[in-house]
């Protein structure tokens, strides 16, 4: 899905010339009206092309997403092994990145070439957790310290206590 679109992430292996090695590019999203690689002869790279993109771990197959249906070439999440078997190249995912421009990402989706993501890294956010963390271990720290200055005398400190005879 784009900007509430159905669509399909285009995979393509690039060979890699010198290194002999195949890897696998994300060269983006298409809509579902070309997925027919005649419908759109401009997406279709020829001859020697340049990538810029990132390397990416791919996103894990969630518990509402259908297996990948490998005997129609179907996938619904992006498993690198399945993909590198199936094309005979490296288990490794590029994303490639372009320039975020609304009229250049028209003129693509109308031609049937591949809308790249922005180059952008996202990290973690776990501030809430680390939150969580800190003010439950606080809270338990103080009930454990209460725990111990309430906690009734033995009976050799009540002893003691109550012995007038120290001088």
């Amino acid at each position: 899905m784009m900007e509430g679109k159905d669509g399909y992430l285009v995979v393509t292996p690039l060979e890699r010339e010198g290194e002999g090695t195949t890897v696998l590019v994300n060269r983006g999203w298409i809509d579902k009206q070309h997925k027919d690689q005649k419908s759109r002869p401009e997406g279709l790279p020829q001859g020697e092309v340049t990538v810029e993109g990132l390397l990416r771990e791919p996103w894990k197959k969630n518990m509402f997403t259908p297996d990948n249906n490998l005997a129609k070439g179907g996938f619904y999440f992006p498993d690198v092994n399945q993909m590198a078997e199936r094309t005979g190249s490296q288990a490794v995912w590029v994303e490639e990145t372009m320039q975020p421009d609304l009229i250049v990402s028209w003129d693509r989706e109308a031609k049937g070439v591949p809308i790249g993501r922005p180059a952008e890294v996202n990290l973690r956010n776990n501030h809430a957790q680390y939150i969580f963390t800190w003010y439950a271990l606080s809270a338990a720290t103080s009930v454990m310290l209460w725990m111990v200055v309430k906690k009734p005398p033995t009976d050799l400190a009540r002893k003691v206590r109550h012995n007038k005879d120290w001088s």
